[in-house]
């Protein structure tokens, strides 16, 4: 598994041969700035919750690679509007996909789309296969919802932490 971080919260994940995004805000952010946006390659990408430091570029990488979005309903759903397939998640579901199993958690903060259209409430993600389990918390406060995490996950090995 391979991690690369291209600053602010923007985070991808190589592992069983999947490219996986998260929130992708590459073009406006000032610690990507010798990133190209159209080169990232993202099979997945996962969204935590719907500001535009998070979503910025989710729209033109998930059109020009097909990516799935995973994130909560309304996330989706606005997604599915602009042309793009997904994977609602509600917190506390998981799924697995062909590159390990997602469950999304809790998160407290706010999340509003871009345009103004409700976000839904915000999560993090445990992700796990046979090479590595994290958690990626997304915008959050400290919560009490994090020690359930290691009693219905495998153990981490690490966490991406705001």
């Amino acid at each position: 598994m391979k991690l690369t971080y291209y600053g602010h919260s923007t985070f991808a994940v190589e592992t069983k041969g999947k490219h996986i995004l998260f929130d992708p805000f590459i073009s406006p952010n000032e610690l990507a700035k010798g990133i190209d946006v159209n080169k990232l390659r993202a099979d997945y990408l996962l969204i935590t919750h719907g500001h535009g430091d998070h979503v910025a570029d989710a729209e033109s990488i998930g059109k020009r690679n097909k990516s799935k979005v995973v994130s909560n309903y309304e996330i989706v759903s606005w997604f599915e509007q602009k042309g793009l397939s997904g994977h609602p998640l509600n917190h506390g579901g998981k799924v697995n996909f062909d590159f390990g199993t997602v469950k999304y958690v809790n998160a407290v903060h706010s999340s509003v789309l871009p345009d103004g259209t409700y976000g839904g409430n915000p999560g993090g993600f445990v992700i796990w296969n046979d090479e590595a389990c994290f958690y990626l918390a997304g915008d959050t406060a400290l919560t009490m919802d994090m020690k359930l995490i290691p009693l219905t996950c495998p153990r981490l090995d690490f966490a991406i932490l705001p």
